[in-house]
């Protein structure tokens, strides 16, 4: 037996162990968060890293000023992160199942920075704008992540490749004049005649994100809403006060 599949043979012995532990159900704040939802009942999931609060604030004031066509619509502040797995419609019985992934996974330093640029997602009428994200550390994480969660059956690898970055504005939709005989036409993105302003220079230095964490997303007709379940701490890269302050060190 080869060394990575010792390595693989041994994250899903510690994976299994937890979730025997925990009975097969959420722990901690996940067990709370999650209850009064039946087991089998659907519940949209994914895994993601959490920016540090300063980053967070700073993109905040960035929106306020950087968004001035009235077809975009800033992501709210629980909505920026980077999202490693996107898990879909899971049973809500499978949340200690990822919680024990996730605590399996040991903690390390996750540096990104931003280019100033947002990009236009998809290029010619955009539906969105993304900051686009650079990473060693967060591709290395993701992959392990993916490995384990596919392995545990949770999570089917998507075909492109990660591409780590945070959503930062929608656009609003219209709808088209309908089609003989149709009530209604078909919605698609407002023209952007204004994209977003670049980000200033310090919103583009390196920082180091602060958890790994399992979302619950809850579409609403106002936009998605965010629920952190459970997730673990990660530690700073060295020098990265961002990162100290919040985790309180």
């Amino acid at each position: 037996m080869g060394n990575a599949e010792r390595r693989k043979r041994a994250r899903f012995e510690k994976s299994r162990r937890l979730t025997a532990k925990e009975g097969d159900g959420p722990s901690g704040s996940a067990k709370r968060k999650a209850a009064g939802t039946a087991a089998d009942d659907p519940v949209r999931l994914f895994v993601a890293l959490d920016l540090p609060e300063g980053v967070r604030g700073g993109l905040e004031s960035w929106q306020a000023e950087a968004l001035g066509d009235p077809a975009l619509r800033p992501v709210a502040a629980a909505g920026l992160h980077v999202t490693l797995c996107f898990l879909g419609r899971r049973a809500a019985g499978e949340v200690g199942r990822i919680d024990a992934i996730l605590a399996a996974i040991a903690p390390r330093p996750v540096e990104l920075r931003f280019d100033a640029k947002p990009v236009p997602l998809p290029g010619g009428r955009p539906g969105l704008y993304a900051l686009a994200g650079h990473s060693e550390a967060a591709e290395a994480l993701q992959a392990e992540l993916a490995t384990a969660l596919t392995e545990a059956a949770l999570y089917e690898p998507q075909k492109r490749a990660f591409w780590p970055h945070v959503t930062v504005a929608r656009v609003r939709s219209e709808r088209t004049p309908p089609d003989p005989g149709q009530r209604r036409g078909r919605a698609r993105p407002k023209r952007v005649l204004e994209g977003p302003k670049p980000l200033p220079a310090e919103l583009t230095e390196p920082f180091g994100c602060v958890r790994i964490a399992l979302y619950r997303s809850t579409l609403k007709s106002e936009g998605a809403e965010y629920e952190s379940l459970t997730g673990i701490d990660l530690p700073s890269p060295a020098g990265d006060r961002r990162g100290d302050q919040e985790n309180g060190r």
